[in-house]
């Protein structure tokens, strides 16, 4: 069964914790932050004291997603948040290994992110490392966006470089998460899916996650 993050970029900031624990009686299986610097993408979001509020209700791992400029400065600090997952863009770490390998020994999974544009080729010297690999199905900095369909050809070559290294690791996507894309996704070997707006705009928010999980 395909695992769900529902991501809280998109839920009520002004009743955060009735939605946190919304997402605490869901099937959701991980709780997704992402973390902006209106520099690495063109939008901020929040920072540290919303984690940490965050993780005094959560009761699922929390993924932190950092969409930053130099990512490596906050390893402690994201650790200390609570974080059970960080995750960098190989786009924002001119030492990737290094990087991954601080978060490892922090105690937390490392995770790497690719944006839309970013080939699989740049994965196969760290795959091997990674507990996570994130694939942006959407240009990063907002929720909403439509999904890019040529993701799924993305994630067939991942799923590929894992297959051939004998990697551990799972495979993330988000950005235009539905029922339908999701579907589609599931099919071609994803792990996780992230949503947001597609969660936190239903009706019923929970049952849109069983949802999802049942794909």
């Amino acid at each position: 069964m395909i695992q769900v993050a529902p991501s809280v970029l998109s839920a009520d900031f002004g009743n955060l914790n009735r939605d946190i624990e919304m997402l605490n009686a869901s099937e959701a299986d991980l709780i997704h932050i992402d973390v902006m610097d209106g520099v690495f993408v063109p939008n901020i979001s929040f920072g540290f004291p919303v984690i940490k509020s965050i993780a005094k209700v959560a009761t699922k791992p929390l993924d932190v997603h950092l969409m930053i400029v130099d990512p490596q400065r906050y390893v402690n600090e994201v650790r200390d948040c609570g974080a059970h997952i960080m995750n960098v863009h190989v786009e924002a770490c001119t030492h990737l290994h290094r990087v991954v390998q601080q978060i490892k020994a922090a105690g937390m999974k490392a995770a790497v992110t690719l944006n839309p544009a970013t080939p699989v080729v740049m994965l196969e010297d760290i795959i091997g490392d990674l507990d996570m690999v994130l694939l942006m199905s959407v240009n990063p900095g907002f929720g909403g966006q439509s999904f890019i369909p040529g993701t799924l050809r993305k994630l067939a070559g991942v799923r590929e470089l894992i297959a051939a290294t004998g990697s551990k690791a799972t495979v993330q996507i988000d950005g235009g998460v539905n029922l339908d894309t999701g579907a589609q996704l599931a099919a071609a070997g994803a792990d996780i899916l992230v949503a947001g707006s597609f969660v936190f705009s239903a009706p019923d928010p929970a049952a849109t996650i069983a949802a999802l999980r049942r794909l």
